[in-house]
C-alpha cells in the first residue's frame, strides 16, 4: 500500500484526501477570522499581489482551485467582468460552502464546484489563467495536478500557485516557535481545535520548497517559470505559462 504524508505523519495515500477534509470541514467557520490572525492579515496582500501578476482582462476565462472561502474568485471575477467566466472550485463542501455564501451576501454569483484537482471536469485549452492558492501542499499527487492544470490551460495561458514557501534563514527559529506552539494556540483559543492547526504548521514543512516546485511545474509541462518570494519566504507566488 502506498503511503504519503500527512503532516509529519505517513497513511496510505487513500486516506490523505479524508484527512484533509476532516480539518478544513472542521476549520471553515473560522477560516477567514484564523487567517487574518495568523498572518497578521499579510494573507490579503499576497492574494493581492497574486491578482495583480495575473493580469485578468475583461472576458477572461479563470479557474480557482482550492478556492475555499473565494478572496481569489472574487477579485478575478472584478477583474473578468461580466462577459468573464470565474470558476470557484475546491474539493471540500464546507469551505466551498462558506465562500459562495459570503459572494452570494456581496451580490457576486459565480460557478461553484467541487472539484479534484488531480481529475478537472473541464476540456483541454479551456482557461486564460489556472490559480491555487494554500491549496497544493494538500494534494496527494502534486505531480498529477499540475499537469491538470497545464492541460486546462489555453496556449499562452498563466498558472499562479501561491503557496507557503521556505523561509528565509535568519527566520528560521522564530518562525517554527511561532508555528508550532503559537498556531495550535491560536486555532485552540479561536477554532476549538489545535490538532487541525498543529497539521498545517507540518504540512507547510512538508511542501517543496521554492525551487523544487520551479522543477515540478517544469516537468508538468509549464515554462518561462518565475517565483516571488513573499515576506522573506514565508510564501512565494508561482507563474508559469503554457506555450
Amino acid at each position: 500500500m502506498t503511503q504519503t504524508h500527512f503532516g509529519y505523519q505517513q497513511v496510505p495515500e487513500e486516506q490523505k484526501a479524508h484527512k484533509v477534509a476532516e480539518v478544513f470541514h472542521s476549520v471553515a467557520a473560522k477560516y477567514d477570522v484564523m487567517n487574518d490572525l495568523m498572518s497578521a492579515s499579510l494573507h490579503r496582500v499576497w492574494k493581492a499581489f497574486t491578482v495583480a501578476q495575473a493580469g485578468i482582462r475583461p472576458g477572461f476565462r479563470v479557474l480557482d482551485l482550492a478556492g475555499g472561502t473565494g478572496d481569489l474568485a472574487r477579485a478575478f471575477a472584478k477583474k473578468a467582468g461580466p462577459t468573464g467566466e470565474v470558476w470557484h472550485t475546491d474539493i471540500n463542501e464546507s469551505m466551498l460552502r462558506v465562500g459562495r455564501d459570503r459572494m452570494i451576501n456581496e451580490g457576486l454569483l459565480l460557478p461553484t464546484l467541487i472539484c479534484d484537482a488531480e481529475k478537472l471536469p473541464f476540456p483541454n485549452n479551456y482557461f486564460d489563467r489556472v490559480s491555487v492558492a494554500f491549496g497544493l501542499r494538500n494534494m496527494t499527487h502534486k505531480e498529477a495536478a499540475l499537469a491538470e492544470m497545464r492541460r486546462v490551460l489555453k496556449p499562452g495561458g498563466k498558472l499562479l500557485v501561491l503557496e507557503f514557501s521556505k523561509v528565509a534563514a535568519p527566520l528560521q527559529k522564530p518562525y517554527d516557535l511561532y508555528s508550532f506552539k503559537v498556531l495550535p494556540w491560536l486555532g485552540q483559543k479561536i477554532a476549538q481545535d489545535a490538532d487541525s492547526y498543529r497539521y498545517l504548521a507540518e504540512s507547510i514543512r512538508m511542501q517543496p520548497d521554492q525551487e523544487t516546485l520551479k522543477g515540478m511545474m517544469q516537468a508538468a509541462g509549464l515554462d518561462r517559470i518565475e517565483y516571488f518570494n513573499l515576506t522573506a519566504g514565508v510564501a512565494a507566488l508561482h507563474v508559469g505559462v503554457k506555450l
